[in-house]
C-alpha cells in the first residue's frame, strides 16, 4: 500500500506543485526524484505564458522535444488545465504547472531556458508599439525573478514589441547585477520561417531548403530580409523583391486581419520558437555550427541591439556574424529600419529607468 501511494503521489507531484511539499513532508518524496520512469537526460525548461495563444502550443512542442527532461509552465491563468492536458502526452519530459504570481519563483529554480511568450496578444489595428504598455511591465516582472531564481538561465524572448522588451530585460538584468549580453536573445525566428516559405513560394521551392538572413528587428520596416544572400542562390526582379520584402514585414498584420479579431499569429509563432528554443538546447548540448538569426545585444551596427545571424553555443550567443555585403535597396532599408528600432530600444531602456 506504501508503495502504492507513492507511485501515486508521484503523478500527482507532476500536475501540482504546490502540494509537492505535503507529500515530501509525508512520504520522503524528493522533488528532483519526481519524474517518469525512464525519463531521459536532458534540459530543463520553463515556459511563462504557458496558458495563452503561443504558449500552448509551444508547450504542446516542447513535451514532443527529446531534449527537455522537465518542463515548467506558468501563468497568472488556466496553468492548472493545461498543465493537466499536456501532461498526458506519453513523451519522457516530466510536466509541473504554477499559477500566480505567488509561484513564479518556484516555476524558475534551476532552469536551463526560460521562454517568454507571456502578454496580450495584437488585435486589429493595433501595433505592437500599442502592446507596450501592458507587455513591457509583464516582461519587466518575469525577468526580475529570472535575475533573482536562475540568472545562468537562456533566456528567449517573444512577448512583442521584441525590439523594447529584449532592451527591458538588459535593463533589469543589468540592476540586479546579473546580465549577460550572450544570454537574453529576442527570438525573431518567424520572420525568418515566413521569409522561407514567401521566397520558396515565389521561387518554388522545398522551404525547408531555404535560407533567408533577416536582420534589423521584429516589427515592420525594422525587419529586414537579405534577399541577395538567400540560400541556395536566387534571382528577383524588382517587383518580386518589393512583394517579398513588403509580406515579410507585414506578415503578423497579414494573420491578425485574418484572424478577424479572434488573435494574432500564435500557431506560426509558436513553430518558430520551438524551432529556435530547439537550436537553444542543441547549443547547450554542445553542437557545433548552430547558426540562427535573432535580436541580441550587438555591436554589428551602432545600435545596442540588433538582429542577424549568430552562433550559439554553451553559453549562449557565441559568436555574431556580419551583415555581409548589401545591395543598395538592402542599405536603404538598414537605415529605415535602424532609424525606427534606435526609438524602440530606448523607449525600452528608458521604461526600466524611470
Amino acid at each position: 500500500m506504501q508503495q502504492s501511494n507513492l507511485r501515486i503521489a508521484r503523478i500527482a507531484a507532476h500536475i501540482n506543485p504546490p502540494n509537492l511539499q505535503m507529500v515530501e513532508e509525508d512520504l520522503g518524496l524528493e522533488r528532483v526524484n519526481c519524474r517518469a520512469k525512464g525519463a531521459s537526460s536532458g534540459f530543463k525548461v520553463a515556459i511563462l505564458g504557458a496558458a495563452g495563444g503561443i504558449g500552448q502550443p509551444l508547450a504542446m512542442l516542447m513535451k514532443m522535444n527529446p531534449l527537455v527532461s522537465l518542463l515548467h509552465l506558468y501563468d497568472v491563468v488556466n496553468a492548472p488545465g493545461v498543465t493537466a492536458d499536456i501532461s498526458h502526452m506519453d513523451t519522457s519530459a516530466v510536466v509541473r504547472g504554477f499559477l500566480g504570481q505567488q509561484q513564479l519563483e518556484d516555476a524558475l529554480i534551476g532552469m536551463d531556458l526560460v521562454i517568454i511568450p507571456a502578454g496580450v496578444p495584437r488585435k486589429p489595428g493595433m501595433t505592437r508599439d500599442d502592446l507596450f504598455n501592458i507587455n513591457a511591465g509583464i516582461v519587466k516582472t518575469l525577468c526580475e525573478a529570472i535575475a533573482k531564481c536562475c540568472p545562468k538561465a537562456i533566456v528567449n524572448i517573444i512577448s512583442n514589441p521584441v525590439n523594447s522588451t529584449v532592451p527591458i530585460a538588459a535593463e533589469v538584468f543589468k540592476k540586479a547585477g546579473v546580465f549577460d549580453p550572450k544570454r537574453v536573445l529576442g527570438v525573431t525566428m518567424l520572420d525568418v520561417v515566413r521569409a522561407n516559405t514567401f521566397v520558396a513560394e515565389i521561387m518554388g521551392l522545398d522551404p525547408r531548403e531555404v535560407d533567408v538572413p533577416v536582420v534589423g528587428g521584429h516589427a515592420g520596416v525594422t525587419i529586414l530580409p537579405l534577399l541577395s544572400q538567400v540560400k541556395p542562390l536566387c534571382s528577383f526582379t524588382q517587383k518580386e523583391i518589393d512583394y517579398l520584402t513588403d509580406r515579410i514585414q507585414n506578415g503578423g498584420t497579414e494573420v491578425v486581419e485574418a484572424k478577424a479579431g479572434a488573435g494574432s499569429a500564435t500557431l506560426s509563432m509558436a513553430y518558430a520558437a520551438v524551432k529556435f528554443a530547439d537550436a537553444c538546447l542543441r547549443a547547450l548540448r554542445g553542437d557545433a555550427a548552430v547558426v540562427h538569426c535573432a535580436y541580441v545585444a550587438s555591436a554589428v551596427t551602432e545600435l545596442p541591439f540588433f538582429a542577424s545571424k549568430v552562433r550559439l553555443g554553451r553559453n549562449g550567443v557565441e559568436e555574431i556574424y556580419p551583415l555581409g555585403p548589401l545591395n543598395d535597396y538592402e542599405r536603404a532599408g538598414l537605415e529605415k529600419a535602424k532609424k525606427e528600432l534606435a526609438g524602440s530600444i530606448q523607449k525600452g531602456v528608458s521604461f526600466v529607468k524611470k
